[in-house]
């Protein structure tokens, strides 16, 4: 990668790493689900003209890519950073969505893996566990468990994605926050009773929460992301998104007060290393594969 390509990765892992503390901020005032709701209509007013058509046949799968990610993925992430009163833990397992992903597609689509990405993937669970026994993670152990179902659904919409034709990552931000947005509104009228009527009252720092979460991680972060995915192989690039989850730690040391422990180190580093072993392992896979002929 280039020095520009690695500024832009680099400046990528700031917007991603900045939406844990900007949204922790904005969960105090204003609710998991109807947040990610007002991240979604923001995001989606400039993105309605991006959208484009899906194939014919591919709405079904589409759907089901928009749920997974927009409402349950998002609505769950945020649910369990409010739960937990720490950046550092949430930050580290919605990582583990990538051996997920991995499992998935070895269980759906049939994709084998060598027994060094099963070691990686066994590490990072591990990791996981051990994460759990500490003491600040112990205070809301909920939070754990809702973070790991939102990495769950992160993964089973990636593995779905794989599936579409001819939208790029613009159009399917659109495509999502337009399917997301009534379903979240639903669940938050249901789980969240008297969140919209309270809303004038948030303050600024709520709407800049909202603003970043939608601009700055989604229309910036994700924006440039596919840019760089354009370039060059998604393995070459997935390693370096691990700076997301350090730059996070520190983040919610520097700001939120996070105190974490020796057992979040140690489970960090290992679903962080595992994480590594699996992107790594696939960037070793796609460098072998002979290069395609251009017709």
């Amino acid at each position: 990668m280039s020095p520009r390509d690695i500024a832009l990765v680099l400046l990528v892992c700031v917007a991603w790493a900045g939406n844990f503390l900007t949204s922790a901020y904005a969960l105090r005032e204003i609710p998991p689900f109807l947040f990610t709701a007002l991240r979604f209509i923001a995001l989606g007013l400039p993105l309605l003209f991006w959208l484009k058509r899906p194939a014919p046949g591919q709405w079904p799968r589409l759907l089901a890519v928009c749920v997974c990610l927009g409402v349950l993925h998002f609505g769950l992430s945020f649910v369990a950073l409010k739960m937990a009163g720490d950046l550092s833990s949430p930050a580290i397992v919605v990582q583990s969505y990538i051996p997920m992903t991995a499992l998935l597609a070895w269980l759906v689509l049939g994709e084998k893996f060598a027994w060094r990405t099963g070691l990686a993937i066994a590490v990072s669970f591990g990791g996981v566990l051990v994460l759990g026994f500490d003491p600040l993670v112990l205070d809301d152990p909920l939070a754990l468990a809702f973070m790991l179902l939102a990495a769950l659904f992160l993964a089973v919409g990636t593995v779905l994605m794989k599936g579409l034709r001819g939208l790029d990552a613009f159009a399917m931000q659109g495509w999502t926050a337009l399917v997301a947005t009534f379903p979240l509104l639903a669940i938050s009228a249901w789980l969240e009773p008297g969140a919209l009527a309270a809303l004038p009252s948030a303050s600024w720092v709520a709407w800049v929460g909202v603003a970043y979460a939608a601009f700055i991680s989604s229309l910036l972060g994700h924006g440039l992301y596919y840019v760089l995915v354009q370039k060059h192989p998604v393995a070459q690039v997935t390693p370096w998104l691990l700076l997301v989850p350090v730059l996070a730690v520190g983040l919610g040391i520097a700001f939120w007060g996070d105190r974490p422990g020796p057992r979040l180190f140690i489970g960090g580093a290992m679903v962080l290393g595992g994480v590594l072993g699996v992107a790594l392992r696939a960037l070793q896979k796609a460098r072998s594969l002979p290069p395609t002929r251009e017709v």
